[in-house]
């Protein structure tokens, strides 16, 4: 191989250690299941389990950006297992919204989220929901791939690692403006943990409906991503 696929200057490095760093933490902006659970559980529980809960979603996050360089064949040929992950996070998505509107249906400032109260590691389940949510592979797929069209980005492990790197920490950046900004809303309005509740409830009710007619019309990401050589040719 080339020693020039070895050597990479530190202004390469760093220039795509920025754009990692830069669409994670823009993608990780919109509402979606794992940010807002991450807000939810700094509401509830603690900043320190947020925190564990973005750590463990981003690591899987980081894991699958890693899949989707080195073996994108294989895993346009998992469809049926990508489907049942995404109608499982469907599944997901709607217990916490259920939960959420229970909590928020409750008297007392002090309801919970019913589906977050389990004894179970927020870092562990920040990875149990983001490993469960295949959505994440096409949108990285989809980005890698303008990076690697545009020379930005090459297949060279130290390209591969800085890019990681700045995908996990512009996650967990990201992810951070929900959990203090939630933490900041709660302690400023006067029982607006309930009125938060009833919020979050509607985030995930209507994130699980548009997700579910994408999917029943054949829109949603994974579908798109599984047959991107049928999509070509039309």
């Amino acid at each position: 191989m080339h020693p020039a696929y070895y050597l990479c200057p530190m202004p390469k490095l760093f220039k795509i250690f920025c754009w990692g760093l830069m669409i994670s933490f823009l993608g990780s902006l919109p509402l979606g299941t794992l940010n807002v659970a991450a807000m939810q559980i700094g509401i509830q529980e603690s900043i320190k389990n947020a925190i564990y809960f973005s750590l463990g979603s981003l690591l899987v996050e980081m894991i699958y950006v890693r899949i989707s360089l080195m073996g994108v064949d294989w895993i346009r040929k998992q469809e049926k297992l990508m489907k049942a992950m995404e109608w499982f996070t469907l599944i997901i998505i709607l217990a916490l919204a259920a939960g959420s509107f229970w909590a928020a249906a409750s008297k007392g400032d002090d309801a919970k989220n019913v589906f977050l109260e389990n004894n179970m590691h927020r870092f562990l389940l920040g990875m149990f929901m983001s490993a469960v949510n295949p959505v994440q592979i096409p949108f990285w797929f989809g980005w890698s791939t303008v990076l690697f069209t545009k020379k930005i980005l090459e297949p060279v492990k130290s390209h591969y690692n800085i890019y990681i790197i700045g995908i996990g920490l512009g996650t967990l950046i990201g992810n951070c403006v929900f959990i203090f900004g939630g933490k900041w809303l709660v302690q400023r309005i006067s029982n607006s943990q309930q009125y938060i509740n009833w919020v979050i409830g509607g985030i995930f009710a209507i994130t699980a409906i548009i997700q579910a007619i994408k999917m029943i019309m054949h829109k949603d990401a994974v579908h798109k991503f599984t047959h991107a050589d049928e999509n070509k040719q039309a």
